[in-house]
């Protein structure tokens, strides 16, 4: 189904294959950290499900994942896992909505969120208006975790027009003015493929004065 949706649509699929083990650890890292707490997640561009299932194996009970894929085929899948989940584990609840994020009620707020949207095949103003509501959805110290596939900017320079080209690195100004604003790691999946790198930002605490800034370098690898 993966395959037959990236040759339908690949602007929204983005890959060409689900995400693999490692790169779905390091994308739920944050819940592991945050562990034994119950916690409220919000998990962006589920596609078929790939990171939902580690998801679901990491969260501790008492817990809330909330959903969201706007493609109906890739929601079709996903509501099967969900069916599947509640029959065997009611320890988390989960509902899924078939909806895009920027969409999400206004009252909702979530300790946890993982994206798997591909931001490098969005314009830039959408980039920016799907961060800026992950930082609002964000209870405060809470954590946004997302991915980019290494080398897709030189890519696009080489082998797409001038106008791809410059898209895809306003793209990168976007993303780039996030993490130096609030990352806090960032890890490579070099087993993935293709191969990725996974950001971590925080939402500062409401005391902050201003982001933090620093990206750990002795998290890196």
């Amino acid at each position: 189904m993966f395959l037959l949706e990236a040759v339908r649509d690949f602007r929204t699929t983005g890959a060409i294959a689900p995400s693999g083990k490692a790169l779905a650890r390091l994308l739920t890292d944050p819940i592991q950290l945050r562990a034994p707490s119950p916690l409220t997640v919000l998990e962006a561009g589920a596609g078929t499900g790939a990171v939902t299932r580690v998801l679901l194996s990491r969260l501790p009970r008492g817990s809330r994942l909330d959903i969201v894929e706007a493609n109906p085929r890739f929601a079709g899948r996903l509501r099967d896992i969900v069916a599947a989940h509640r029959l065997s584990d009611k320890s988390v609840q989960v509902a899924l909505h078939q909806a895009y994020v920027e969409d999400l009620g206004a009252d909702r707020q979530y300790d946890v969120i993982v994206s798997g949207l591909p931001f490098t095949n969005f314009v830039p103003e959408q980039v920016e208006r799907i961060m800026a509501r992950y930082m609002d959805l964000l209870h405060p110290g809470g954590t946004l975790s997302y991915f980019a596939y290494l080398g897709t900017r030189r890519a696009r320079a080489l082998f797409s027009s001038r106008a791809e080209a410059r898209r895809h690195a306003a793209v990168d100004d976007v993303t780039t003015a996030y993490q130096r604003a609030y990352a806090t790691s960032r890890w490579k999946a070099w087993a993935n493929l293709p191969p990725a790198q996974v950001w971590h930002l925080r939402r500062p605490l409401a005391s902050s004065p201003t982001p933090n800034a620093l990206l750990t370098d002795g998290a890196r690898r």
